[in-house]
C-alpha cells in the first residue's frame, strides 16, 4: 500500500507539474531541491507513473554516485510504495543486482550506468535518466551526463534526462543540457545556529591522507560538548574511515548514547540502522556520503571537522590517491543543513570564523584533478578518444589526457590513433581501473583465474590497516577472515572471475607490444568511506608500463601446485609469488629494489618501509600502494608484495634497457655498461673505450655542473674574458657574450678540438681557456683587430706610466693611479666611449679619492686630499693648482735633480 501521508509531506511534490512540463517540452530539465525534499525518492516514482496520479508508465533509471546511496534510495522508494526492494523498485551496484520482472525504477551507481551505456548506447527500454547529486562533480557522473546527451542528440531524442542536485551551478547545467528549464523545489528548513569551535592550539594542516591527531581529539571533545548543550542526535563529518575509527575510539563509552559509523565499508546492518530512526540518542560519525546522498533521521546537531577527501595525482612521484583537503563552502552549507531538517538545530564548525571566507566556494571538479586513465578508456570506447565532442561542464586537461593515453596504449587498450582495441573494450567492461584490468587479464593465464581475481580484488579496495602492509599476508587474512571487508572482497573476487572469463570474441586476442606510460596507484572508495566508484582504483600517469602477453613466458613459471591453498587459507609454496606477480603487472614502474636502507622504484621514486613491517629485508618489492608522509622526501610503502628479480624483469620487461652509460658523476667522467629496469640498476660493469661522443657530452655536463673553472684560467685569460664582457655589454655584436650560460651554449665554437680530445677531468684542467676564448673574437668582420683599441689592457696616463685597467665590473672599468701621475689632466680617460672610474691613490698606493670627473675633483675635492696627505707625504709634490701642474711619478728630490 502506497504511503501517501509520507509522500504528501515531501516538499518536492509541488515542483512535479513544472518538472513534467519541462520534460514533455524539451526532454531535459535541471531540478534543484535541498536535501530531504524528496528529489531522490518521490521524483523517480512520479516520473515512472507509480503514484496512481494518471502519469504514464515509464521505466526510470536513477544514477547515484555511491553504492550506499543507491541501496538506501531504492529501499526508501520501495518503503513508500509499501513493497520490498526488487519489485517495482530495485537497484544495481557493482557485484549486486536486486531487480525483478516488474521493476520500473532502478537505482544504479554512475559506474554501473557507464557500463550499461557502453554495452547498449540506446539504453533500450529506458525512458528517463535521473542523474542525482550532480553538484558533487564526480567524474563518472559528468561522463554519464555527456554520454546520455550524446544518445539524445544522435539516437534517442525521446530519452528524458533530469540533472538533480541539492545545490549546484544550475545555469551551467541548464546550458549543458541545451538551455533546459531549471525547476526549483523549496524545502522546509529550520534555523541552524552556527557555533565556531576552533582548536585552542594550532593544528597541522592535512597532508595526503594524514590528519593531525590533535584535530581528531578536538573533534571528539566538540562532539561531547554538543551532546551536553543540545538535544537530538549528533552527526559528525570526518574525511575517511580511519578518522572515523579514531574519533569513535576517543569517544569511548557514552553511556546510553549509541555511536554509529557510516561509510562505504560499514556493514549493511549498520547502514540500515543509521538510516532508520533510533530508539535512543545517537552519535553518527560519517564521511561526505551523508552530505546529500543520505538522510539520517533524528539529527539536530552537526559537528563538522571541515575536512574532505578528493582524488589527486602527484606527478612528481608518480603516485595517485585520495588526499585530505579543506571542505568547500558549499560542502559546509550542505553539512550544516542536516541539522535543520526536522527542527531548529546547531552546527559546530571546528575552524575559526575568519578562515571560512578563505575556503573554496565549491569542491574541485574531479575531471580537473583526478587521474583520467579510466575516463580516457571510456571515451575511447565511446568513439571520442579526445573527448572533444562530448558535452562536459569542464574539458579534461590536455596533459592529464595525454598521460592517460600513454597508459592505455601501453596496456594495449587503444591503438596508435587512440581508438579502443578489442582488448580495451574488454578491459572497460571489467569495472576496474585499466591498470588492474590489465593485471587481471594478463595474470590469469599465469597464476589461474581464481588467484588473479582474488589479488586484483584486494588491490581494488585497499585492505584494512590491521591486515598489515604485506599484500600476501593481507590476501591470506582476507581468505580466512570473517569481517565485513572479507565479505566484500569475496564478492568482488567472484564478480571479477565471472567478468574476466574469456568470451568468444576475446579468445585468441593478441596483446600489442609494450609502449610507454606513467606511474599510478590504486585508490578506493573505502579510503574516503564512500567516494564515487570512479575513484575506486585510480592510477596516475607513469614512466612506462609494459603489456605482458597472456601466455607462458620464460623467466618465471607458476605450476598448478603454486596456486593451491590449504583448507585453513595458508598459501602454498608459490602463493607469495602469485601476489607479487599480479601487483607487479598492475604497477610495473613500481617494482623496487632494496638500495641503501630504502627501496628504489623503477620510476625513480625512492620509498621507505613502515616500522614493524614484515616486508623488511626483501631484496625486491612490488609496491601496490604508497604515499608521502608530511615532511618526508621519500614515499612510504603502505602495501607491497615480495617478489624476486625474475618476476620484476617479467612484469616490467618494457622498462628493461641495456647499454653504455657515460655521464659526469662524483667530479669526473663515469663510463659503464648497465642493465636496468627503469631507474633500478640490475648489473654494472666498467666500460673501456667509451664512445667519444658520449664522453664529450659527459664533459659538457661536468662543465655545466661544476662551472668553467674546470678549465685552466691564466691571469691573461681572466683579463681577456673581462674585456670581452665589457665590450659585449657596451657595444653588443659582434663582441661575444662570455657569461657561463652563453659559453656553454657555444661550446662547439670555442672549446674544440681540445674538448674532443679530452677523456676525463684532468684533461679539462689542461685546456688553456684564454687560447680557446680567442676563437670567439670577431675575426670574420675584422673587428678582432680593434680589441686593444676598444678595450686596451693598459692606458698611458699623463706621467707616462702605462697603467692596467681593471674590467672586473663591466659596467664601469677602473683605473687605479697615484694622484701625482694625473696632474694636468682635465678630463677622465675613456675606453670604448665609456669614462673609466679613476681611483686616485696616495704615494703609498692607498685609496685617497674616487672620481669619474677629474676636472670637478681638481676644483672641489683635491683641497681636502692635499690637506690630509701633504703632511704625511712631504717628499711628494702637492701643488695648489693640480690642473696646471706637471704630472710625475717621482718625489720632490728626484724632480729637483
Amino acid at each position: 500500500m502506497i504511503r501517501y501521508d509520507a509522500l504528501d509531506a515531501l516538499p518536492v511534490r509541488g515542483a512535479l507539474p513544472a518538472l513534467s512540463d519541462a520534460l514533455e517540452g524539451g526532454g531535459s530539465a535541471v531540478l534543484v531541491a535541498p536535501p530531504g525534499t524528496g528529489k531522490t525518492t518521490l521524483v523517480p516514482l512520479a516520473l515512472a507513473g507509480l503514484l496512481d496520479d494518471g502519469r504514464p508508465a515509464r521505466r526510470v533509471v536513477v544514477a547515484e554516485p555511491r553504492r550506499i546511496a543507491a541501496r538506501a534510495a531504492a529501499r526508501r522508494m520501495a518503503w513508500l510504495l509499501g513493497e520490498k526492494v526488487g519489485e517495482r523498485v530495485g537497484y544495481t551496484v557493482r557485484g549486486e543486482r536486486v531487480v525483478g520482472r516488474h521493476t520500473r525504477v532502478e537505482v544504479v551507481t554512475t559506474g554501473v550506468l557507464l557500463q550499461r551505456l557502453q554495452r547498449d548506447q540506446e539504453l533500450a527500454g529506458v525512458d528517463v535518466v535521473v542523474l542525482d547529486e550532480c553538484h558533487e562533480r564526480h567524474l563518472d557522473a559528468d561522463t554519464v551526463a555527456a554520454f546520455v546527451l550524446d544518445v539524445r542528440a544522435a539516437l534517442r531524442p525521446e530519452l528524458r534526462l533530469v540533472a538533480a542536485s541539492a545545490t549546484t551551478d544550475a545555469q551551467g547545467w541548464a546550458r549543458l543540457l541545451g538551455d533546459a528549464p531549471v525547476v526549483e523545489a523549496h524545502g522546509v528548513s529550520y534555523p541552524v545556529e552556527v557555533v565556531w569551535a576552533p582548536p585552542v592550539r594550532p593544528v597541522r594542516p592535512p597532508h595526503g591522507m594524514r590528519v593531525d591527531p590533535a584535530l581528531l581529539t578536538h573533534v571528539a571533545s566538540v562532539v561531547r560538548r554538543a551532546l551536553t548543550e543540545h538535544e537530538g542526535d549528533v552527526l559528525c563529518f570526518l574525511p575517511g574511515v580511519g578518522e572515523i575509527a579514531r574519533v569513535a575510539g576517543q569517544l569511548g563509552d557514552l553511556g546510553p548514547v549509541e555511536v554509529l559509523q557510516v561509510h562505504g565499508r560499514a556493514p549493511a546492518a549498520v547502514q540500515d540502522a543509521v538510516l532508520s530512526p533510533g530508539t535512543g540518542r545517537r552519535v553518527v560519525l560519517a564521511t561526505a556520503v551523508a552530505e546529500s546522498s543520505l538522510t539520517v533521521p533524528g539529527v539536530r546537531v552537526v559537528v563538522d571537522s571541515g575536512l574532505s577527501r578528493e582524488p589527486r595525482v602527484d606527478h612528481a612521484r608518480g603516485l595517485s590517491a585520495l588526499t585530505t583537503v579543506r571542505a568547500s563552502q558549499a560542502a559546509g552549507r550542505q553539512r550544516a543543513g542536516r541539522a535543520g531538517r526536522e527542527a531548529p538545530g546547531a552546527v559546530y564548525r571546528c575552524w575559526a570564523e575568519a578562515e571560512d571566507a578563505r575556503l573554496a566556494r565549491f569542491p574541485a571538479p574531479e575531471i580537473k584533478v583526478a587521474d583520467l586513465t579510466a575516463f580516457a578508456l571510456q571515451t575511447a570506447c565511446w568513439g571520442d578518444p579526445d573527448a572533444t565532442g562530448l558535452a562536459l561542464l569542464d574539458p579534461p586537461p590536455g596533459g592529464a589526457m595525454a598521460a592517460a593515453r600513454s597508459v592505455l596504449s601501453a596496456v594495449g587498450a587503444v591503438d596508435s590513433a587512440g581508438r579502443a582495441t578489442e582488448r580495451g573494450v574488454r578491459m572497460s567492461r571489467l569495472g576496474l581501473h585499466p591498470r588492474l584490468a590489465r593485471a587481471l587479464l594478463d595474470a590469469a593465464p599465469e597464476v589461474g583465474a581464481d588467484r588473479a581475481a582474488e589479488v586484483v580484488a584486494l588491490l581494488s579496495e585497499e585492505p584494512p590497516r590491521e591486515y598489515g602492509d604485506d599484500l600476501a599476508a593481507a590476501w591470506r587474512a582476507a581468505r580466512r577472515g570473517g569481517d565485513a571487508y572479507a565479505g566484500r572482497w569475496r564478492a568482488e573476487a567472484r564478480r571479477l572471475r565471472a567478468a574476466s572469463a574469456p568470451t568468444p570474441s576475446a579468445r585468441g586476442l593478441s596483446h600489442p607490444p609494450a609502449q610507454n606510460s606513467l606511474p599510478g596507484e590504486p585508490s578506493s572508495d573505502a579510503l574516503s568511506g564512500g567516494a564515487p566508484e570512479a575513484t575506486r582504483s585510480a592510477g596516475a600517469p607513469a614512466a612506462a608500463l609494459d603489456s605482458v602477453p597472456g601466455r607462458s613466458r620464460p623467466g618465471v613459471s607458476f605450476s598448478a601446485t603454486d596456486t593451491k591453498f590449504e583448507a585453513d587459507g595458508r598459501a602454498g609454496a608459490g602463493g607469495d609469488r602469485v601476489v607479487g606477480l599480479v601487483a607487479a603487472l598492475a604497477f610495473p614502474e613500481r617494482v623496487a629494489r632494496a638500495h641503501g636502507g630504502s627501496y628504489l622504484m623503477a620510476s625513480g621514486t625512492r620509498a621507505e618501509l613502515q616500522d614493524g613491517t614484515g616486508l623488511r629485508g626483501a631484496p625486491w618489492l612490488a609496491v601496490a600502494v604508497a604515499d608521502r608522509p608530511v615532511g618526508a622526501g621519500h614515499a612510504r610503502v603502505r602495501l607491497g608484495a615480495v617478489i624476486d628479480e625474475e618476476t620484476a624483469r617479467q612484469a616490467a620487461q618494457s622498462l628493461y634497457a641495456e647499454g653504455e652509460e657515460v655521464h659526469w658523476a662524483d667530479g669526473d667522467v663515469v663510463a659503464r655498461r648497465v642493465e636496468r629496469l627503469g631507474a633500478v640498476e640490475l648489473a654494472v660493469r666498467p666500460l673501456k673505450n667509451a664512445d667519444s661522443g658520449l664522453v664529450r657530452e659527459a664533459l659538457c655536463e661536468g662543465l655545466r655542473a661544476e662551472g668553467l673553472g674546470l678549465l685552466r684560467w691564466s691571469p691573461d685569460a681572466e683579463v681577456l674574458r673581462r674585456r670581452l664582457a665589457f665590450l659585449h655589454l657596451h657595444l653588443g655584436a659582434p663582441w661575444p657574450d662570455v657569461r657561463d650560460d652563453a659559453l656553454h651554449a657555444r661550446v662547439d665554437e670555442w672549446l674544440e678540438p681540445e674538448l674532443g680530445r679530452a677523456r676525463r677531468r684532468a684533461d679539462l684542467a689542461r685546456i688553456d681557456a684564454g687560447q680557446a676564448l680567442n676563437r670567439l673574437l670577431p675575426w670574420a668582420t675584422g673587428d678582432a683587430a680593434r680589441l686593444d683599441e676598444l678595450a686596451p689592457e693598459r692606458i698611458e696616463v699623463p706621467s707616462g706610466s702605462r697603467i692596467r685597467i681593471d674590467y672586473g665590473d663591466p659596467e664601469r672599468p677602473v683605473l687605479a693611479v697615484k694622484v701625482q701621475e694625473m696632474f694636468g689632466l682635465h678630463e677622465s680617460p675613456a675606453v670604448a666611449g665609456v669614462p673609466v672610474l679613476v681611483h686616485l691613490l696616495s704615494p703609498a698606493g692607498r685609496p685617497a679619492a674616487v672620481t669619474a670627473d677629474l676636472a670637478s675633483f681638481w676644483r672641489d675635492g683635491y683641497k681636502a686630499v692635499r690637506a690630509e696627505l701633504r703632511g704625511r707625504y712631504p717628499k711628494h709634490p702637492w701643488p695648489e693648482d693640480p690642473a696646471s701642474a706637471e704630472p710625475t711619478r717621482h718625489t720632490n728630490a728626484r724632480l729637483r735633480r
